[in-house]
């Protein structure tokens, strides 16, 4: 059985998983964080395309994580789940990008 609140358990699923990254996101200015870094991201990778400068997709780290990263640190005073449970949390990135832009999630006020 999994719980929401431990960063040490063990995810079976990306659907048990999820529940526990959104409550690690509750923060509307760490979440609003992610999204920025999120677009960043794509937007490194239309440019890499655009201009033919492979070489600016080793920003996409930085610029991914560095506005997650301060989100937690600074925002949510929380550990990122990146840290234990690194694929799940990156598809979780995504999945709340894609859950942001179609409003199921707020950039604003915390999430329940």
């Amino acid at each position: 059985m999994t719980t929401q609140t431990s960063e040490n358990t063990e995810f079976t699923s990306f659907k048990a998983f999820y529940p526990f990254y959104l409550n690690e996101h509750r923060d509307a200015t760490c979440r609003t964080l992610h999204f920025i870094g999120s677009w960043l991201v794509l937007g490194v990778i239309a440019a890499a395309f655009i201009t033919g400068n492979w070489a600016i997709l080793w920003a996409i780290p930085s610029v991914g994580y560095g506005f997650a990263w301060v989100g937690h640190f600074f925002f949510e005073k929380n550990r990122p789940a990146t840290f234990k449970h690194p694929i799940y949390s990156l598809i979780g990135d995504w999945v709340m990008f894609k859950d942001i832009l179609t409003g199921k999630i707020s950039l604003r006020g915390k999430q329940k």
